[in-house]
């Protein structure tokens, strides 16, 4: 109590103060305010979180008093809105709230005792990293509807029953239109399988309106349209969360992921899927080192509380951005990556990686231009957006089938699964998903598809006859590692004949790894241990 009384005229004093100072004489600008502690706070997670939020937490050993789950200190919270002029939400998870204010008014909040810092928000509006508009197709004029599933080897799955069952999915985007009565998700609510629904932009459970988007994207995770598939987890269970405008992108975007990331939390999510992201006037690709965004540090957050984030890379390869966008830059999430129908690599417009600080992404890739839901029937768009979406589908059969499976135990079950696998590079990461490699584990020696040949100062590949495509193209893959364990050099080569590619010994120098990959076979050589 004695503390409390002491707090109390702390906040009078600066009170006082601030009395000579219209609010309006100085400009206000947006802030989050971190707190250094959250003393006096209970919690009790058995009211708190569904129960398949314990579950979770209990398979994936995180304690059910952890105090990032625990709210605010209520004291400092009151002490800091009676400060600002407006307040927002306020994270458990960083023990901060979202304020706006001048300059006075933050310095009085600074001198608080138990502020630990606050952040500056530029005021900024990027444009959408959305380039998925209704018809935009590259590359295909067939009917994708069950190819972007055979290209994942998706018949396996349904053969064996795996259909995401029992699988908490949640889907963040900018509103899903029709949903509630598109017949590509009958068998959701005739199932009651979605679970909630909440628009963190208008403070409403009503998401059923606004952008197309999230409901294309949530068709390629589990439409199921006049018999045929869109996405492999048609009885998953959905966590429906509006927190995007889509066509523009005020920092309160990123508040309201955050927002939503700790609504999944307690609301039992085992996966995240998210198909947006930030970028250009907002950060530089300096800054996409997991680290620096807001939602990098939630998605980071989220994997310690066993909860799987999968995100789009993004959608600027062959714009002046070039790279990935955050949250792909975590390192605990599961970024996403697209490919052409076509030709089975990597589509024009999938961002590259790899981060700032020079981690692997993407980690997977699936098909960048995919059949979705319209407003009332099908129709084909393109896009990471899409190539997330399909790879949570696929994720959600594998958690299905390995119900005990910690967050980083799938996303390492999900790369190792990639079709190129051990082999990546930073447009494809480690391939597409193959459901064979989940459910067939024999482990059977691959049979070698070349020959690498040291040919004076040269390595020699040479393709074996018999896997020489006749009737289509096929692609050798390879790239040069350092001994940092990073890309100096990456690339796809068409195969059509069996002399294939020459690499100069010059090329490598001690330490740096050569790895080729041709239709199933990884070979490697480094030139100090192979000396």
């Amino acid at each position: 109590m004695q503390n409390k009384n002491k707090l109390l005229l702390y906040f009078f004093i600066l009170l006082f103060s601030f009395q000579f100072f219209p609010k309006t004489a100085i400009s206000q600008n947006h802030y989050w305010v971190f707190f250094k502690n959250k003393k006096g706070t209970g919690f009790n997670p058995y009211e708190y979180f569904d129960p398949k939020a314990i579950e979770r937490r209990i398979v994936n050993g995180v304690s059910l008093f952890d105090s990032t789950d625990f709210p605010l200190n209520a004291d400092y919270a009151n002490t800091v809105a009676n400060i600002a002029d407006s307040t927002g939400y306020q994270s458990r998870w960083l023990n901060a709230m979202f304020i706006s204010g001048n300059d006075l008014q933050i310095g009085l909040i600074r001198s608080l005792p138990f502020v630990k810092e606050i952040i500056s928000i530029e005021p900024v509006i990027a444009v959408t990293c959305f380039t998925d508009e209704p018809g935009h197709n590259e590359g295909t004029g067939t009917d994708l509807t069950s190819e972007q599933l055979s290209s994942m080897q998706g018949e396996i799955f349904a053969e064996r029953g795996l259909t995401g069952k029992g699988v908490r999915i949640a889907v963040f985007d900018a509103g899903f239109p029709e949903v509630d009565k598109h017949p590509a998700f009958r068998h959701l609510w005739e199932n009651h399988r979605i679970i909630k629904t909440y628009d963190f932009i208008r403070k409403k459970e009503n998401v059923y309106g606004h952008n197309f988007h999230g409901r294309m994207v949530l068709s390629c995770i589990t439409g199921l349209f006049n018999g045929r598939k869109l996405g492999l987890a048609t009885d998953a269970e959905f966590l429906l969360a509006r927190t995007e405008y889509a066509h523009i992108e005020p920092y309160s975007e990123e508040v309201n992921w955050l927002s939503a990331m700790e609504w999944a939390d307690k609301n039992g999510a085992q996966i995240i899927s998210s198909s947006l992201g930030y970028y250009f006037n907002r950060y530089f690709v300096n800054q996409m080192d997991g680290k620096t965004s807001l939602v990098s540090r939630a998605a980071r957050m989220a994997a310690k509380k066993g909860m799987l984030v999968i995100t789009a890379m993004g959608n600027e390869g062959n714009g002046n951005w070039k790279y990935l966008i955050t949250p792909a830059d975590a390192d605990s999430v599961l970024s996403v990556g697209g490919i052409n129908p076509s030709t089975n690599i990597h589509i024009s417009f999938s961002s590259f990686g790899p981060t700032a600080d020079k981690r692997l992404k993407p980690n997977v890739c699936a098909f960048g231009t995919a059949t979705v839901a319209s407003s009332d029937s099908l129709q084909v768009a393109s896009g990471t957006s899409f190539s997330t979406p399909l790879v949570a589908g696929f994720t959600a059969c594998v958690l299905q089938k390995n119900p005990g499976f910690t967050c980083m135990q799938l996303l390492h079950e999900i790369e190792k699964s990639g079709n190129l696998y051990p082999y990546f590079d930073y447009a494809h990461g480690y391939g597409v998903p193959q459901a064979g490699k989940i459910v067939n584990k024999d482990n059977k020696p691959i049979s070698p598809t070349f020959e690498m040949i040291t040919r004076g100062d040269s390595f020699h590949i040479m393709i074996d006859k018999k896997w020489l495509s006749k009737d289509s193209t096929g692609y050798l893959y390879y790239h040069i590692e350092n001994k940092k364990g990073y890309l100096d050099k990456y690339a796809v080569l068409s195969v059509e004949k069996e002399d294939v590619l020459d690499i100069p010994l010059n090329d490598l120098k001690h330490g740096e790894t050569l790895r080729i990959h041709y239709k199933g076979f990884t070979k490697e050589y480094n030139l100090t241990k192979n000396k």
